[in-house]
Order: structure tokens, then C-alpha cells, then sequence
């Protein structure tokens, strides 16, 4: 038997080391079980058991002499994590006192899927859940004396019982996830076939109570196997089976024969109906049964999340030489159909094994395996090559990896060989032994492969004469670790995974054995005890090429001084509990074991003499304050003493002993810390670390918080345990078994033992009371786990009774730790930028899903009565506080830090607005009952408040703390108490205005404008500043506060404002204001500037003027505009640019209009738009043709007076009349200051380099060279005045 690093010791090499370490005891007895009974020699019945019984053997080691060998040598030895049934015991001391000898009567096995583990023992089934330390629930099912076969044929090598196991509660989805283990006893489904006689039982619910009924398939088949019933071969190599969908307890099983042919069992409760679905999967129906009579090997489930139909499912079939890809349909009668198949054995190496090669003479493919996203098939290779060297013969073991194409499309033709490459090759096949001796097929075709454990990548292979070998390909070669103990554990009956807490897909492997339980292999173990392939078998006779030399130098090489003995949870409190890597290597933190070496002595002279010795110097000196986090010194002894297993004794009254154990150990570990703590005060450790390595000194605090909270848990599952003792259960509470904290323990001690091998071997409760510093656990089942605990199909009452009981298990544990933190808060550094444990998002994670959970529940009417529901918000308001101080915490130390908040606010703000609007409502209704009860048949409103005022009052101290504004008004609201509002706004300051902010909007939101405006009489400044962009109601508040000169200028500027504010969103509807609003603002606008009377009214006063004629500019020069029709200009407020350009492309109407917008705007606007100003001239001047004009004053003679007459009627007369005469009316300044009228006058103005005049724009027109002193005598009439006009131009009042 090939073996790994660690083997069994020699006795006098067991002797030397006794010699060495005398006080140790052995791990093992020096002499075998004995192998009549499992019963050890000389030992009272009620004694120690055995050391495959026994909880812990290491308990009695003393920790200080073992701390030296609890390294990697505990870690790379199996550890047994569970011990068979009581029940299973006795059958199998009943099996051997019956001297069952010569009898393949005792199998085993464990189902993947359902984590349950199932014996034969004799003619009983026993089945239970290998993953508690100590099974209590065990199943015992009868097995027919039909089923039971020939008894004088010899034993079998490879198995003779197959069963399937199906939970009837869960279709498709896997039902290994940790909470799973609180259904256990849900309904699920067995099938038992005898490979031998192919005799079928089906248990159709081994969980019922009452009615475990009990079906057999028919004794004939009508056709002759191929194997005769009464011969000594398997007539099944394989069986798989799976619920149908949609069908109550019934399922489906197919079994494979030797010779090819595929069986189908149709399973239900009303009984068993098999069919030969197809004669020959070999495809050769006419060769010897004896060469092909390992043909159908093995039969897989492709996993069901992997196949694209519902109603089909598809299997693998692996035979002498390939892979076939089968469908079976559910639909109507179940269909059975294959597919294609792949070639694996063949001439293309590139498709899969290529045979035919030098020194190759047979080609053996042994078992198949799929992984969990039915992307990777393993094959399992056997070789029988020939040496060209001696001649020999040897067998070489290789595994060949294939990825599956999951969109392949199989052809439709029916009745013909049908060749489908639906896998392809990952990599060269990877060699496990290139050389093992030549073994007969009966110990070959017993070989099966396990696929999916620790470490990632590696394989495990077991042989039917009871060894199991785990293959890795590790840093360019392969590694064996092959599963042993230092005592007989009998032969290993089959291997499977840990399932993985967090639903990762591997998992540490386990191993069940014949006589020893269930024992894991850690990950370290393969990667550390593993050796390189020898030259060596697989099964127990030996290799007939290795030397005694070479397996003592092997063993050496890899042993050394490590002394073979049970790991359990000792070891992994010894060494300090480190956390195993989740994948690949598994390896210890990098620290300096010196510092930590004196730190532990000199913590432990300082417990014996209170002295300190100087500490800080020689810790210094060690380097002790180097590092950071968890890697400080003073973080892992703190961490080790919080973490401590106590010790694990063998007892009666295990219950109460371990309740006991928990207890003591728990106050043992505060005394300890407190201790620990002092010694770090008085050496002024405490004062280095709390000034350079704050986050390490706060964490060593957290360790008591923590510590402190689970002390306070433990008292409270005491306290409820005693009352339900005390307390008759109803008929709804009786469905709550042992109670929803105790589930939540039982789920996250659940956790820790399947991630953390060490530790399978205790109890759930005490694994959870030990890990303190992991305490988050705790939440994180609450968040992703909290359906299995509470059950939305239980009854109401009983949802709430089982949420209120983890309420008050959160908030004790976070209000333990907070007091803690109050009563050491000198000792704490200086939180500024640390973030505590009970910020951190798996801890706010589980109490927001408990919070949901309760508030959903609180929400659904007559579901409870109201004094459980009021039990339950109250608890709910604990969850709310807690969670809320959470969220402030973190947020502060973000900001400490200069960090992102990200969408940590937005989170924080929903949920707080969440849970207060909830605690509110149910508030109400809790009133209302208490107002109903304490009412004397008359209507007391003043009794109602005061009820209401005490119900409320820790809300709205909550909702004050957190700025929960909704809640606050909605208080203030409902209590129409105006007092409390402005106390509330003057107290409650926050960012963006605060809640004063959030008030005015909710009344601007319900146009309750009066109440607005009273409350800005006590709050001026802060509705000032709510109004800034909201000018339509800031003037009002302006006029309030008689501030009638700043309500004119935000009047003026609200009136001629072109849209709505673009922060509407609090208001109800904007629209754009009208021209007659418009109007009646500015008219407003004047009558404030004038009662104010500031200095400089005047002009105020007239620019408002100048606007509104402005405005009623734009109402006269729109109607002219054809799209004016289409309501475009109707409401928008267009500027003066866009009138003037509107203007020049009009009629000679609106060219003047030009003149008298240009007239009303400011000088600023004039001189920065010269250029238009100079376009309006030239406008004007192409309204007349002057060419025309002229040529008649010359033709007929015109007098000055008909000239002058002429000319007044000219659009240039009329526009120089406007800007530039005695009575223009121009606003702030004059034309003269931007477009002078003659070019003289630009000289005297000093403005060459800056403007033209009026006569140097005209000479720049077509006509100007013909009639330019026409022209110029027009716009030099218009400004003089000189002659009366027959129809004056004025400016429009």
C-alpha cells in the first residue's frame, strides 16, 4: 500500500520518542483492535472510548509542552470530524459476534448532494448526516431478505450496494449550503439496488413519521444478463437516479450492465417499473459477453444547472472506449435517447488517448467525474505498458481532462452510430504513477474517482480493497497523499467533499472508513505530506519494484521527528487558531515568533508576580511594534486568548457539561484579557501602541467588546432556555424546536467547522462561543442564511416569535460590546479614522436583512396580535439604533480619512427613512389599541396625545439624531404642534439647510404659503436662503420683513427672468410667465422701490420704467412675426439683441421699433453692439428710395420747403429724430456717446479709434454717392428740430 509522509510508526522508533517526551501519552493504542469486535480489551463499559470514539485524546496534553509540535505536523494529519451513530455501532459488534466472515455484508458510502452518509450493516440500511460531530438522528431501514441475493457466492471487490439519496424539498438547486442542515429531517427519497442481483427498494420519504413504506422492483426481467444471477460478477457497474420534476416522491434511476446494456427504474410510491432502454451501448452486439464485460463503467449526471431544458436532463455513460452523451425526457412517458458519443481510446491523440504505441498493450479507462458546472469530465486512465528496457510489464495510472461544449448540437438521425465530438482536451493526460505493478481487472474496474476537493485541482481515487489515494499536480509534478491511520480503520468505504459554507464548489476532503467514522484530510495535508509518484500500486500488496531502503528513506526525508496521532481541534487551539486559506496554499502568516515567543513569557511571568520586567524595552528591542493588523504580536496573543477551545473531555452528560464548559470558559477568557490588558498599561505597551499603531490597539479592544457579547449571548440562550422549560408551548410554538438563536449558533458554528477542519470534531455551540474575534459570522448567516432559520411557511406568530428572539440576541450583543467600550473607553486610542467591527458591511448587512424581515412581518395585517407586534417594534427600534450608529461611524471615519463616500449615504439615508417610516406607522397602531384600552367610553383627545407623545418619543429621538426629516414633520404634523417644529428646526442643523430646509419645502409642496412665510418671521436668514432661487416667493418674505428696497430688485429681476427655476423640483407646478404677470411684477417692482426710498430710487425706478416699455416693445413687434400664429413668442421673454434682429427683418414699422429698444436699454448695451446699432442705420436708410428722392428734387425743382417736407416723412428722419433730438427720450446716456451724428464730431468726442458716426455708416450705403446730402440733411433735420413736423414722431408712454 503506498503511503504518505507520516506513516504508521515502528515501535522502536515509538519508543525512542517516548524516551524523548515521556508525558505525552500515546495517540494511539500500542496494540490493533481487536478483530472480533470493536470493543478494546481490558476496558470498562462505561470508560474511555476508544480512540475512534473518543471527542479528544490531545485534551489531556498540556498546551505548553505540545506548543512546539502543533505546527505542520498537526496540520498535514487526517482529522476525525465524525463518529458513526450509536446504532451503526451496535449492528456492526452484532455483524462480528455473528462471525459475518467471508460476506460482503457491510458497504458504505456518502451522498455528495445531501451531505448524508449511509452503512449496511447485515440486512439494515442505516443513514445520517456525517456532518455533525456526534450523529443523534439516525435512520434505520429494514433491507428485504430478497434483496440480500445469493449467499454462497464469494465476496466482491468492488461494492455490491449502490443507494441514492433525493430531497424532495429542493429540485435542481444543490442542497449543501450549512442552512440545509436545519432541514435535515425534510423529506427525501432513497434508492437501494444490489449490483449482483439487480433486486431494486425504494423508500418513497425515510423522514415519515408514521408510514415508511417500502416498494421492490419484480424478481424477473424476462432476458438473461449477462452475468448469471448466481455467478460471482457485478450485473450493474452503475446506477444514478434524480427526482422528475413536477411529481410528488418520484424519481428516476439508470443502471448500466457490464455487457452494454442500459436499464431504466421508474420509482414511486404505487410501485417499481423497469425497462431495458437500450440492448448494446457498446454498439458490438454480437461479440463474447467476456470481452466486453466491463463495458458500461460508469454513469454521470450532467448537473442540472448545466442542461438548457427543464423538462430533459442529460447523462454520460463511459465505456471501454468512450464517452456517450444520453437524454432522457420527462415529459409524458420518460424517454430515454442517445445523443452521440466521443471517442477517448483511439488513433488521435489530439481528441484523447491515442493507443497503438510503442510498449503499449492495453488501454483501460476506470471511472468518470464531473465537475459542478458540468464544464471539466475526469477520467480515470489505467495503461498496461511493456518495459523495453527488462521486459516487463508495469501498469502506468493517468487522469485525462476533457471540457465539455454545452451548446453542442447533436444530430437528429435515428438508429445510427452517431460520432459527436462534444468534448475536447484540456491538457496532456497528467501521469499519477508511471510505474505500479500489474494488477488483475477485478482490482482495476473497483477503482473510483472523487472530484472537487482541497486543494483545488486535486482528485481523490479510491480501490476496492479499501485505500484511498489523493492526486495533485502541484508546481509542475504530481503529488500522492494516501489516507492512513496509526491504527486499523478498517478499509475506506468511499470519499466526498466538506461542503463548503459559502457554497464554493470545493471543499476539504472526507473520507469514510469501515471501523474509524468519518475523518477529513486538510488541504496542508496534501500539500505538505504529499511525495512524488513511486513506483508503486494502489492497493495494499505492495510494489515488486520498491526496496525496504528506499520506502525508510522516503519516509525520513518526510517524517522526521513527527509523531503519528489523532488531530482534532486541539491542535488548531494550540497553534493559535490560524484562519486556513480559503484556495490554494494553505500557509501561516509571516511573523516574528521570537517577539511573540517573549511576549507570551512575559505576559505569563506578569500573571504569576504582577511584574512587568521591563517589557516595553525588551519588546522594542525584539521588534514587537513593527507590524501592523493582524500581524502585530499584541493582536495575535489577544486574539489567541479570546479564541482559546477549552478543553474537550469525554462525558455522560455532554449537554450539560458542555453548557457548563462554555460558560467557565468564556468567564475564564474575560479575566484572562482584563489581565491581558492591565499588563499591557502597566508595561506602557498600551501608551507605544495607542500612539503609532492605533488600528492593532483598537482591535485588541474589540477582542473584549466581543468577548463581552458573547458572554451576554450566552446569558440570554440560558435565560430563554429556562423559560421554555418553564413555559407551555402553544401548537404553533411547539414547530420552533429548539429555538431561532439556537439555530443561528448551530448555523454559524456550522460554518466554521466546514471551513476549518480542526475543528469537526466539536460541537456547533461550543465551535461558536470560541470563535469570538470571528463574531461577524454571526451576521453574515443572518444575511445570507436567515430563511433557514425563519420560515415564511410557518405561522405568523411563530415567524415573529423566532424574528423577536434574534432581535434581542443582536441587540444584546451590540449594546454588550458598547457598554464595554464606555466602561474602557481610557483605554481605547484615538478613534480618529478607525473604523470599529460593528461598522463594517457584513455586520450592517445582517441586521439590515433581520430589520426587512420585521418590518415585512410588522407590515402584514392580523398576522399577530398587537402585543406581540409591539414586543417586535420594540425590538426593531433596538436593530434601528444600532444600525443607524453603524452607518455614523463609518461615515465619520470615511470622512476622517479624505475617502468617497460613494453610495454609502444614499444606502444610509433609504434605510434610515426605511425603518423610521415603518416604526412610525406601527406607532400609530399601537396608540390607537393603547388609547382603546385606556379610554373610559368617552373621546379624551388629550389622553391620546399624551399616549401618542410617550409611544413616539424615542422615534423622534432617533429621527433627531439622524436627520430623519420625514419622520420629524411628520410628527410635528400629525400633532399640530407648531412649538415642536420650531424647536425641531432650531436644533436640528444639518448640511444643505438642515431640517428648517426641509419644512419649507414641504409647505412650499403643499402651496401652504401663509405658514411659510410666518415661520420666516423667526427664521429670516435661513428662509433667505431657501428662497435664493425661488424670487416668486422671496419677495413676498422680503415684504414681510419690510425690506421693500431688496423686494424691488428681486421683484425687477423676477419679472424679467426668461424660464422657470431650474430647481423647480420642490415646487408643484412652474410654468412661464405671461406678459400681463410680467407686467403687474414690474409694476410691483416700482411701487417697492418707491416706499423704500433708498438713496438712488429715482433711477430704479426709471430703469423699471424703461423695462416695461420695453416689454410692451416685444407684444408690439411679435405680432408682426408670422410664426407668432404657432403661440411661439407668447410667454418668452426675448432680449433686447433679439427684438432689434427681429426688427431689421420687418417692414419699416419695426425699423424704428429698432431705434426705441436701443433707446430704452442701458449705454453698456450700446456701446458693446455698435455694430447692430450701425445696421439699423443702414436699415433705415434702405426703407426710402433716396436715389428717386433726389432725382425728382432736381427734375422738378423742389423748394426747400417741399424738400424739408419730403424728408420728414423719410424712415432716416424719423430714427434721427428718436436718438438724437432735443426730446428723444434715451436711457442712461445718450446715442452722441456711442454713434456720433457727423464725422467731426467723433474728433472733438475723442473716439476715433472707437466708434463712427452716423454720416461715415451712411456713406457706406449703395445710394449714398447720389443722394448722400439728402441723407445727411434728413438725419441732421431730425436732430435739430428745425422745422415742424406735419405728424410729430414720439416715443410710444
Amino acid at each position: 500500500m503506498f503511503s504518505p509522509a507520516i506513516r504508521r510508526p515502528h515501535l522502536l522508533n515509538r519508543k525512542d520518542r517516548e524516551e524523548e517526551s515521556p508525558s505525552p501519552p500515546p495517540a494511539a493504542p500500542s496494540h490493533s483492535p481487536s478483530p472480533r469486535g470493536f470493543a478494546v480489551p481490558d476496558r470498562p463499559a462505561t470508560g474511555t472510548p476508544a480512540p475512534w470514539n473518543s471527542s479528544s485524546l490531545l485534551a489531556r496534553i498540556s498546551t505548553s509542552k505540545r506548543t512546539d509540535r502543533t505546527g505542520d505536523s498537526d496540520q498535514i494529519q487526517p482529522v476525525h470530524i465524525a463518529e458513526f451513530p450509536q446504532v451503526v455501532r451496535n449492528a456492526q459488534a452484532s455483524l462480528l459476534q455473528k462471525n459475518f466472515s467471508g460476506k460482503n455484508m457491510l458497504a458504505g458510502d456518502i451522498d455528495k448532494e445531501t451531505s448524508l452518509a449511509w452503512m449496511i450493516c447485515g440486512n439494515e440500511l442505516f443513514i445520517w448526516s456525517y456532518l455533525a460531530s456526534v450523529a443523534k438522528d439516525c435512520i434505520v431501514l429494514d433491507i428485504p431478505s430478497s434483496l440480500i441475493g445469493y449467499n454462497d457466492v464469494k465476496p466482491l471487490l468492488g461494492i455490491q450496494w449502490t443507494v441514492c439519496i433525493m430531497r424532495w424539498h429542493n429540485s435542481g438547486a444543490s442542497t449543501r449550503n450549512s442552512g440545509e442542515m436545519l432541514r435535515r429531517k425534510s423529506s427525501a427519497g432513497v434508492v437501494l439496488c444490489n449490483k449482483r442481483t439487480q433486486a431494486v427498494a425504494y423508500w418513497p420519504d425515510i423522514y415519515a413519521e408514521f408510514n415508511r413504506s417500502l416498494v421492490l422492483s419484480s424478481s424477473g426481467y424476462g432476458e438473461v444478463s449477462a452475468c448469471d444471477a448466481a455467478s460471482d460478477c457485478l450485473r450493474f457497474n452503475s446506477l444514478i437516479a434524480a427526482a422528475v420534476p413536477g411529481c410528488i416522491h418520484e424519481c428516476i434511476a439508470i443502471a448500466s450492465e457490464p455487457a452494454g446494456a442500459l436499464w431504466l427504474f421508474q420509482c414511486s410510491p404505487e410501485g417499481i417499473r423497469q425497462r431495458k432502454v437500450h440492448a448494446d451501448t457498446l454498439g458490438d452486439g454480437g461479440a463474447d459477453h467476456s470481452q466486453k464485460s466491463n463495458g458500461g463503467r460508469s454513469l454521470v449526471w450532467l448537473p442540472s444547472n448545466v442542461s438548457s431544458e427543464g423538462s430533459d436532463r442529460k447523462f454520460f455513460l463511459l465505456t471501454n472506449n468512450e464517452v456517450q452523451c444520453w437524454s432522457i425526457s420527462f415529459l409524458h412517458d420518460i424517454n430515454v435517447q442517445k445523443l452521440g458519443s466521443h471517442g477517448i481510446v483511439g488513433t488521435d491523440g489530439d481528441v484523447g488517448i491515442k493507443k497503438d504505441i510503442a510498449g503499449q498493450k492495453n488501454i483501460w479507462l476506470l471511472d468518470m467525474q464531473i465537475d459542478e458546472h458540468g464544464k471539466e469530465f475526469s477520467i480515470l486512465v489505467a495503461t498496461l505498458c511493456k518495459d523495453r528496457v527488462s521486459g516487463s510489464n508495469y501498469t502506468q495510472y493517468s487522469l485525462l481532462t476533457m471540457l465539455y461544449k454545452p451548446n453542442q448540437k447533436f444530430s437528429s438521425e435515428d438508429n445510427v452510430a452517431k460520432v459527436e465530438r462534444f468534448l475536447e482536451k484540456k491538457a496532456p493526460s497528467q501521469v499519477i504513477i508511471p510505474k505500479a505493478r500489474v494488477e488483475d481487472d477485478e482490482f482495476l474496474f473497483s477503482m473510483r474517482l472523487k472530484t472537487g476537493g482541497k486543494p483545488s485541482g486535486s482528485v481523490i481515487i479510491l480501490s476496492g480493497d479499501g485505500t484511498a489515494t489523493v492526486a495533485l499536480y502541484w508546481r509542475g509534478s504530481t503529488r500522492l497523499y494516501q489516507f492512513d491511520l496509526p491504527w486499523d480503520a478498517g478499509k475506506v468505504l468511499d470519499a466526498s467533499i466538506i461542503p463548503s459554507a459559502e457554497d464554493r464548489d470545493e471543499g476539504a476532503w472526507v473520507v469514510l472508513t469501515e471501523k474509524a467514522g468519518v475523518w477529513a484530510i486538510p488541504e496542508k495535508a496534501v500539500l505538505v505530506g504529499g511525495v512524488e509518484p513511486p513506483e508503486h500500486s494502489l492497493s495494499r500488496k505492495g510494489s515488486c519494484n520498491e526496496t525496504i531502503a528506499e520506502e525508510k528513506r522516503r519516509s525520513q526525508g518526510f517524517s522526521a521527528s513527527v509523531v503519528p496521532r489523532r488531530v482534532s481541534s486541539e491542535a488548531w487551539s494550540a497553534e493559535e487558531r490560524q484562519r486556513p486559506a480559503l484556495t490554494g496554499i494553505a500557509q501561516q502568516s509571516v511573523v516574528d515568533e521570537e517577539s511573540e515567543m517573549l511576549l507570551n513569557r512575559l505576559f505569563h511571568d506578569f500573571i504569576i508576580s504582577s511584574a512587568v520586567n521591563e517589557a516595553l524595552q525588551k519588546l522594542r528591542a525584539a521588534g514587537a511594534f513593527e507590524k501592523e493588523g493582524e500581524m502585530n504580536i499584541f493582536v495575535r496573543t489577544s486574539k489567541s486568548i479570546v479564541n482559546t477551545l477549552a478543553k474537550h473531555w469525554t462525558t455522560t452528560r455532554e449537554a450539560e457539561f458542555l453548557a457548563s464548559t462554555i460558560v467557565s470558559s468564556l468567564v475564564e477568557k474575560q479575566q484572562k484579557h482584563e489581565k491581558f490588558l492591565q499588563f499591557l498599561v502597566l508595561s506602557k505597551c498600551h501608551e507605544e501602541l495607542a500612539s503609532k499603531q492605533r488600528a492593532a490597539m483598537l482591535t485588541v479592544m474589540e477582542h473584549g467588546e466581543k468577548l463581552s457579547g458573547m458572554a451576554h449571548l450566552r446569558e440570554l440562550q440560558n435565560a430563554l432556555i429556562q423559560q421554555r422549560s418553564s413555559t407551555h408551548l402553544s401548537p404553533q410554538s411547539k414547530t420552533q424546536g429548539t429555538g431561532a438563536l439556537w439555530n443561528l449558533i448551530q448555523l454559524v458554528g456550522e460554518k466554521a467547522r466546514r471551513n476549518t477542519v480542526l475543528l469537526m470534531d466539536r460541537d456547533n455551540a461550543e465551535v461558536f462561543y470560541s470563535r469570538v474575534s470571528d463574531i461577524e459570522d454571526l451576521f453574515y448567516c443572518l444575511s445570507h442564511e436567515l430563511q433557514y432559520i425563519i420560515s415564511r411557511e410557518e405561522h405568523p406568530s411563530v415567524q415573529m416569535q423566532r424574528a423577536l428572539e434574534l432581535a434581542n440576541a443582536c441587540i444584546t450583543l451590540v449594546q454588550a460590546a458598547s457598554h464595554y467600550r464606555k466602561d474602557h473607553k481610557e483605554w481605547y486610542p484615538s478613534p480618529e479614522g478607525l473604523i470599529t467591527w460593528n461598522s463594517q458591511p457584513v455586520v450592517r448587512s445582517g441586521i439590515w436583512s433581520l430589520s426587512s424581515l420585521i418590518m415585512e412581518l410588522l407590515g402584514e395585517s392580523g398576522a399577530a396580535d398587537m402585543s406581540m407586534k409591539s414586543s417586535l417594534w420594540s425590538q426593531l427600534e433596538g436593530l434601528t439604533d444600532i444600525l443607524l450608529e453603524a452607518y455614523i461611524g463609518l461615515l465619520t471615519a470615511q470622512f476622517e480619512r479624505g475617502q468617497e463616500h460613494g453610495v454609502l449615504v444614499p444606502e444610509y439615508c433609504e434605510r434610515r427613512d426605511e425603518l423610521l417610516r415603518s416604526l412610525y406607522n406601527l406607532a400609530k397602531q399601537i396608540v390607537e389599541v393603547k388609547y382603546q384600552e385606556s379610554k373610559d367610553g368617552t373621546d379624551n383627545p388629550d389622553l391620546k396625545e399624551s399616549i401618542f407623545r410617550k409611544v413616539i418619543s424615542p422615534i423622534l429621538a432617533t429621527a433627531k439624531r439622524h436627520e430623519g426629516y420625514q419622520t420629524l414633520w411628520q410628527i410635528c404634523y400629525d400633532l399640530d404642534d407648531s412649538g415642536l417644529l420650531r424647536s425641531l428646526m432650531h436644533d436640528s442643523v444639518g448640511p444643505h439647510g438642515g431640517f428648517s430646509f426641509f419644512v419649507f419645502k414641504e409647505l412650499v409642496n403643499r402651496g401652504d404659503y401663509s405658514k411659510l412665510l410666518r415661520l420666516g418671521e423667526e427664521f429670516q436668514e435661513e428662509l433667505a436662503s431657501f428662497l435664493k432661487e425661488r424670487s416668486d416667493l422671496l419677495w413676498l418674505h422680503e415684504i414681510c420683513l419690510n425690506q421693500f428696497s431688496t423686494a424691488s430688485e428681486t421683484l425687477h429681476t423676477y419679472a424679467l427672468r426668461g424660464s422657470p427655476d431650474g430647481d423647480a423640483s420642490f415646487t408643484t407646478s412652474r410654468k412661464p410667465l405671461s406678459f400681463v404677470e410680467r407686467r403687474r411684477l414690474l409694476y410691483l417692482s416700482k411701487i417697492a422701490a418707491t416706499a423704500g426710498k433708498d438713496i438712488g430710487y429715482e433711477v430704479k425706478v426709471a430703469r423699471i420704467e424703461a423695462d416695461m416699455r420695453i416689454l410692451k416693445l416685444q407684444e408690439e413687434i411679435v405680432q408682426h412675426d408670422p410664426e407668432y400664429a404657432q403661440v411661439k413668442y407668447t410667454n418668452t421673454l426675448l432680449g433686447p439683441s433679439e427684438l432689434i434682429e427681429m426688427c431689421l427683418r420687418r417692414d419699416r414699422v419695426l425699423s424704428l421699433k429698432a431705434f426705441e429698444v436701443f433707446a430704452l436699454t442701458s449705454s453698456s448695451f450700446r456701446s458693446s453692439n455698435r455694430g447692430l446699432l450701425e445696421a439699423c442705420w443702414m436699415n433705415a436708410t434702405d426703407q426710402d428710395d433716396w436715389v428717386k428722392l433726389s432725382e425728382a428734387s432736381t427734375l422738378e425743382g423742389w423748394s426747400d420747403e417741399v424738400i424739408e417736407e419730403s424728408l420728414q416723412a423719410t424712415v432716416l428722419f424719423k430714427a434721427s429724430r428718436l436718438c438724437y433730438s432735443p426730446d428723444a427720450v434715451v436711457y442712461d446716456g445718450t446715442f452722441e456717446d456711442v454713434l456720433p451724428v457727423k464725422k467731426e464730431d467723433v474728433h472733438l468726442r475723442g473716439l476715433e479709434s472707437k466708434c463712427l458716426s452716423v454720416e461715415e455708416v451712411l456713406m457706406q450705403h449703395k445710394d449714398f454717392p447720389d443722394a448722400g446730402k439728402l441723407m445727411m440733411t434728413a438725419v441732421m433735420m431730425g436732430k435739430e428740430l428745425t422745422f415742424a413736423a406735419t405728424e410729430p414722431v414720439e416715443m410710444d408712454s
